[in-house]
Order: structure tokens, then C-alpha cells, then sequence
């Protein structure tokens, strides 16, 4: 399960960063704080 959510919020905050690079600032801030908040170093929304 950890790994799980390791790639679940890898793939959201490199999502995040490629949004911001395509001017869609705050649609890349969203899924870099969503990305932080699932992974298993923040606050997982999951435990």
C-alpha cells in the first residue's frame, strides 16, 4: 500500500509542476498539495 501512494502523489505532483510550466498555476498548485497530502511523508488522507 505504501508504494501505492508513493506513486499515486509522484504522479500528482509531476503533474502539478507540468501545469504550472503550461501557465495553469493554480491547477498545478492543487495537485502538488494533493500530491503531498496523499503521499506517505505527509498527512495521507488513507490512514
Amino acid at each position: 500500500m505504501t508504494t501505492v501512494l508513493w506513486l499515486i502523489a509522484a504522479v500528482l505532483v509531476v503533474s502539478g509542476i507540468l501545469a504550472i510550466i503550461r501557465k495553469q498555476v493554480m491547477w498545478g498548485i492543487v495537485l502538488i498539495v494533493v500530491g503531498l497530502l496523499v503521499g506517505p511523508g505527509g498527512v495521507s488522507i488513507f490512514h
